[in-house]
């Protein structure tokens, strides 16, 4: 037979496959929202690139048409030096670059590595600044460079705080005739500040793996309870089995004894009935022989105690089916208590009685049920050897009733307490152990229920249900 554990392994494979599996989700889900976001700042540098590249060649054709002729035809001499000449390339550059996102620009001299125009008033003049983007835009080639700049948490997690793209383009001469050469006058240097693009696609990736990680822990906390959940029936539907199991064999244990005490006790029946005979016959002839002699008035006297025994096994071993039909509970009690009223008086004992009103009628055996009640009143009264009191209450249920005996005995220690209702078990001296089996066995078949349990105080209670339908 399998045990809790091992029917609740296969379930606990499939938790640990369903939290593998969320987990596995979750890290694949982060990575592509990293990979996405990589996307989408390679994808916002070619497009700033391509943007730096379209505004160097607008600047390209400004400088040369607004500047480069006319002050060639004025001046015979480009000289930026010349503050005139600055001034006036300023004012084309800073035209052309209106409604253009542009943080910097500078111009190279074409044939010194110098800086001869500048947003920055102090880069003019300074030389071998350009690097390799200047020799490779004196060529006619145009490159560009990401510079970043940022802390170490910052450059670790790819998004430093500063970030300018510089595109070095050169500054070539336009058609001026039909078949002229273009030609290499200078470099154009652009530097566009990114930072603010990039602080976005940082905030969209926070919010990104934010949102995942919100959604994938709400995730995780349903599944988690469902898993707990599923685990929990699984767990209480093993253990119900167990106990089921456990009172089934029970239960053909039971059958086989009973079976084996209704053979004995019939075997034992006959001969004891003889023996009975035998002694109230033996005890007429003695009283004329020898009056005093107790020999035969005790042999009619265990012959009927052993009868007595053999009775409460037959009605154990073979519960009879009960005789339903309609009667009231509170009379039934009442009957039993006018019964008992003599030795209640002989023990000290006094009842204390409460009985709902409206009381249904039920479908019962009012003969079995008398007997039940009378056992459980006599077990009362036997607890309490000094006298007290026994309280007896009757209320309704959906049709059903309930009744309550209290005593205030000692009660029932817990060890003895899980043995109660064991067959042949019991602590009386001349006890046959079978009188609260014989109880439970007449109030489930009326399908009631009966709980026996200790009082907070002292002496024991006995919860006993009848419901209003038929029993079996």
């Amino acid at each position: 037979m399998k045990t809790p554990e091992e029917k609740v392994k296969p379930f606990r494979l499939v938790k640990y496959f369903t939290f593998s599996s969320l987990i596995v989700i979750f890290i694949s889900t982060i990575v592509l929202s990293v990979l996405n976001t990589d996307w989408v700042r390679t994808t916002q540098q070619k497009r700033s690139e391509e943007y730096a590249l379209f505004v160097a060649e607008n600047l390209n054709h400004q400088i040369f048409w607004q500047f480069f002729v006319p002050a060639a035809l004025k001046y015979k001499k480009i000289k930026l030096r010349d503050k005139v000449q600055a001034d006036m390339l300023d004012k084309v550059i800073l035209s052309a670059l209106h409604g253009y996102k542009v943080d910097m620009v500078s111009i190279y001299d074409a044939k010194k590595n110098v800086i001869s125009y500048s947003f920055d008033k102090n880069m003019v003049g300074k030389e071998n600044v350009g690097g390799p983007e200047y020799l490779s835009a004196i060529t006619g080639k145009s490159s560009t460079k990401l510079i970043q700049q940022g802390n170490f948490i910052e450059t670790l997690l790819g998004f430093p705080s500063e970030n300018k793209m510089i595109t070095t383009a050169p500054l070539l001469t336009e058609d001026v005739r039909p078949g002229s050469k273009r030609t290499t006058i200078g470099v154009i240097e652009i530097v566009q500040d990114l930072s603010n693009e990039y602080k976005t696609i940082f905030r969209f990736q926070i919010v990104l793996i934010g949102t995942i990680t919100v959604v994938m822990s709400g995730l995780f906390v349903i599944l988690l309870f469902v898993v707990r959940r599923g685990e929990s029936i699984i767990e209480k539907r093993a253990m119900e089995r167990l106990v089921l199991e456990k009172q089934l064999r029970r239960a053909e244990h039971l059958s086989s004894i009973g079976e084996m005490v209704a053979g004995i006790s019939h075997e034992i029946r006959n001969p004891l009935g003889i023996i009975r005979s035998s002694g109230e016959l033996l005890k007429k002839k003695m009283s004329v022989l020898d009056p005093s002699n107790s020999i035969p008035d005790i042999i009619v006297e265990e012959a009927v105690r052993l009868n007595s025994i053999i009775t409460d096994f037959l009605a154990f071993a073979k519960p009879r089916q009960p005789n339903l039909a309609s009667c009231r509970i509170e009379d039934i009690l009442e009957k039993n208590l006018t019964t008992l009223a003599t030795q209640f008086e002989e023990k000290v004992c006094f009842v204390e009685k409460q009985t709902a009103s409206f009381l249904p009628e039920v479908m019962a055996d009012s003969n079995m049920l008398y007997q039940a009640f009378l056992n459980i009143l006599i077990n009362g009264m036997q607890s309490m050897p000094g006298g007290g009191k026994i309280f007896v209450g009757i209320t309704s249920y959906n049709g059903g009733i309930n009744i309550v005996f209290e005593d205030e005995g000692s009660g029932i220690p817990d060890e003895i307490l899980k043995k109660i209702w064991d067959p042949f078990f019991s602590t009386k001296d001349k006890g046959t152990g079978l009188g609260l089996g014989i109880v439970k066995n007449i109030i489930e078949a009326h399908n009631g229920t009966i709980q026996i349990s200790n009082r907070q105080t002292n002496g024991t209670r006995v919860f006993v249900t009848i419901p209003a339908g038929q029993g079996k």
